[in-house]
């Protein structure tokens, strides 16, 4: 998968903590001299050469990974009583210990193996884990229990309470969904996937967790050991064998517990962790509801007991989804559900989705000259339920032609002082582009920190929230095609066709392009930096982008910059924070 071999290995395992090391003792242990190491690195995965900080002869990575060394991996297992085996590269650490109890079933009691990289990582119902190198944890072990299969049905609840209290004496606090993710609010941490086999009589359960030790990149809701450490303000145990030396005592006292006694003792503390209890929830199967009510709990067998409208419902894990109701209650609790459709009138295009219980059925955009497919779809999905509210910059022309595709009053929302916990320190909130406050309504689904919320249309807006809430403003700087034309109008010899971005660019083209592209990277980071200097040292900052030219921007940042901090491209930010606001106003009905 990446071709590294064994010297490279060994070289990251001795940074993976994050602490600095001399280039001596590092061009020792790969078998070079000191001036190659330049060189040997630049052969390592792209997302990990950007980490690296050298100073005075030393070399640190800028946070620590997921890479250990096989024979303090060792010496880190036989304190909890386990067997180790550490694979760089492999189809899946179960499949690893599952092949070990066929051939040798009596040595797979607490045999454990960590993987750096699978090809096949999986999770419930099949799913991919998606990771990259050094950015999760992921270990399978095998546990031998005297009983038959169909009594284990709770072991994945347990595992996740022993997960959950090893992250709690390292001062991580977390939660869990049922059956058995870790998550932090609607943020997935890590999960637990369990597989069993019988033979000689025994069953052997072989237990796979994976945990987010980095925050990765590429999946969305998404919490990390080393974004939780950063909240918390805590320096401390924030390296990958800590934490891996943790669980493994906290799994084996637990699972030697539960081997005795079973779930019945683990019941009440796996109830005050559950994130849903007491709450709204729809259970799903291949994607559609098959009950939707409130938690009541978990019974002694794991087993999830459910208040519907048809009465108590108990539901086991199988190939069933929970997933939080957060319907606006306008729309779960009616008997005729409200339907809406939500429009943002942008500068040069308007985009709209339709919203069916809560979640996006249709999105769809046209140009102003050609509002016809709205009208389309007007014709086509309207009745009386449906609401319509939207965010307009387009002013008051191609607002009237929005309403001539459509026969019912708009709701046209502007900025306001506050909203969703979101204090606007704009002077005249009323001066304020109302895009712009709901793109920072819209963040709040992407990410639960400090950002900067970028919007990248006809003009370019960059804006810094604080986690606890505060808008504190932005600026505005042209788009790309505003950038171009002005250059073609006003300057002699420069209306040339679009080039390509380049770090030197050698023609006019594209150092046009490359001029725009660095302007608008530029005005982020400078935005980043001033929300980061302003919000103290060790908080995290996310970037939360939107908009068409959001993706190629995305890619353009500096790789040490996306190696630092966590850039999400979201589509439709200003829909999600109208739709945001709507789900809002529709709890405060119910509370009065």
């Amino acid at each position: 998968m990446t071709g590294l071999k064994p010297l490279h290995w060994r070289v990251l395992a001795e940074l993976a903590d994050g602490l600095p090391q001399h280039v001596s003792q590092l061009a020792r242990m790969a078998d070079m001299k000191p001036q190659q190491l330049n060189g040997f690195w630049q052969q390592m995965p792209a997302h990990i050469r950007g980490l690296l900080r050298q100073h005075d002869g030393y070399w640190r990575l800028v946070r620590p990974l997921a890479v250990f060394d096989a024979e303090g991996l060792r010496e880190l297992g036989e304190r909890s009583g386990f067997q180790t085996a550490l694979k760089h590269e492999c189809a899946s650490s179960n499949d690893e210990i599952l092949e070990l109890a066929r051939i040798s079933p009596d040595k797979v009691h607490k045999a454990l193996c960590v993987a750096h990289l699978q090809s096949k990582g999986r999770g419930r119902q099949g799913r991919k884990w998606s990771h990259r190198l050094g950015e999760c944890l992921m270990f399978s072990f095998g546990w031998v229990f005297d009983r038959p299969q169909y009594e284990l049905g709770s072991l994945s609840p347990v595992a996740a309470v022993a997960c959950r209290r090893a992250l709690s004496r390292l001062g991580l606090e977390t939660q869990i969904k049922w059956p058995n993710d870790l998550v932090v609010g609607r943020d997935k941490l890590g999960g637990i996937l369990i597989e069993t086999v019988r033979t000689g009589g025994k069953t052997v359960a072989i237990i796979g967790i994976g945990i987010n030790f980095v925050l990765p990149k590429e999946v969305e809701n998404a919490a990390s050991v080393q974004s939780l450490f950063q909240t918390a303000s805590r320096r401390g145990n924030a390296d990958a064998a800590v934490l891996l030396e943790t669980l493994l005592a906290e799994l084996d006292s637990v699972l030697v517990q539960y081997a005795r006694a079973g779930f019945a003792p683990f019941v009440a503390e796996y109830q005050a962790a559950n994130r849903d209890h007491g709450k709204a929830v729809l259970l799903l199967r291949d994607g559609e509801t098959v009950f939707e009510g409130t938690v009541k709990g978990v019974d002694g067998q794991g087993v999830l007991h459910l208040e519907t409208a048809e009465g108590e419902q108990t539901v086991v894990s199988g190939e069933i989804s929970l997933r939080p109701d957060d319907r606006p209650v306008s729309v779960s609790k009616r008997r005729e559900p409200e339907r809406l459709l939500l429009l943002d009138g942008g500068n040069s295009r308007l985009k709209w989705a339709w919203v069916e219980n809560g979640a996006f059925a249709t999105v769809g955009s046209a140009p102003y000259r050609d509002l016809s497919p709205l009208g389309a779809e007007w014709a086509e999905k309207a009745d009386e339920r449906v609401r319509i509210v939207g965010c307009a910059v387009c002013g008051e022309l191609k607002k009237a032609q929005v309403q001539e595709q459509i026969a019912r009053p708009i709701e046209w929302l502007p900025s306001a002082h506050q909203a969703l916990g979101i204090r606007n320190h704009y002077r005249r909130p009323e001066e304020h582009g109302a895009d712009r406050w709901f793109n920072a309504l819209g963040s709040r689904r992407f990410s639960r920190n400090a950002c900067v919320v970028v919007s990248c249309g006809t003009a370019v807006t960059v804006d810094a929230l604080t986690g606890d809430g505060h808008y504190l403003g932005g600026t505005i700087m042209p788009g790309f095609h505003l950038m171009k034309e002005s250059l073609a109008v006003r300057t002699a010899n420069l209306n040339r066709p679009a080039g390509k971005r380049y770090p030197f660019p050698t023609t006019t083209s594209n150092a046009i392009a490359s001029g725009m592209m660095d302007a608008v990277c530029g005005s982020i980071m400078m935005m980043h930096g001033r929300l980061k200097e302003k919000i103290g040292a060790g908080k995290p900052v996310d970037v939360v982008m939107t908009g068409g030219g959001a993706a190629k921007v995305a890619e353009a940042l500096p790789p040490a910059f996306l190696a630092e901090n966590t850039v999400r491209v979201a589509d439709n930010l200003v829909i999600h924070g109208l739709l945001n606001l709507i789900a809002a106003e529709g709890g405060e009905d119910e509370h009065i």
